[in-house]
């Protein structure tokens, strides 16, 4: 079997770096599958689409080529809410499923993260993890993040945010944000990206070694 590591979390949780970090030690191909609800999202704002129209999101989503994961404009603070509102129609995730299977069942193995990797995209993955942190570090470092790239937005701005999309992406009936019950928790609130990443090494360790 194909060795998967499955790395979940809320926004912000650092859970894209430790994903990224693992990825390039080990040599493994990796997709950040937040970011292809954010290229829908923002391929339905750009034709003036509605992102609570369910077959509009869904159209959107069939139509969606990889390459579009480069555009800098799926970072923005504008796509992760689009991407947390497209995320919730069945259609969407429906047409996004048979992708991100695809990419954790290459040959050797791949790294994804995401919200619900370890519950619905790859249950059977050896190495999962949930990687969280506390509302406002998290905010913290959102908010750092798109003031480096030029945008201006307040901390109680993007707290705001953060909150809002846990309540609505935890919500969810089909894919509820949760921790899958075989996942180890990785809190990053007090460490630092090289703390957390080896953290985040010596769990995926431990899971090669069964």
């Amino acid at each position: 079997m194909a060795f998967i590591i499955a790395v979940d979390g809320p926004a912000a949780s650092g859970k894209g770096t430790i994903a990224s970090r693992l990825a390039a030690h080990y040599g493994l191909p990796m997709l950040d599958t937040g970011l292809l609800y954010r290229a829908v999202g923002v391929r339905l704002l750009a034709i003036g689409g509605d992102l609570d129209d369910a077959a509009a999101a869904e159209a959107s989503a069939r139509g969606l080529d990889l390459s579009e994961l480069e555009k800098p404009e799926v970072r923005t603070r504008a796509a992760g809410e689009a991407a947390s509102r497209v995320a919730v129609h069945p259609g969407v995730r429906s047409a996004l499923f048979d992708l991100q299977r695809s990419f954790a069942g290459q040959d050797g193995g791949a790294v994804l993260d995401g919200r619900d990797i370890g519950t619905v995209i790859a249950p059977e993955a050896p190495a999962k993890l949930y990687v969280t942190a506390s509302p406002e570090v998290r905010a913290d470092r959102r908010w750092k993040q798109l003031t480096g790239q030029g945008e201006a937005v307040s901390f109680e701005e993007i707290l705001a945010d953060i909150r809002k999309r846990d309540e609505r992406d935890g919500g969810r009936k089909d894919a509820p944000m949760a921790q899958a019950v075989d996942a180890i928790l990785l809190d990053t609130s007090e460490m630092t990206i090289s703390q957390a990443f080896d953290a985040a090494l010596r769990i995926v360790e431990t899971a090669r070694a069964r």
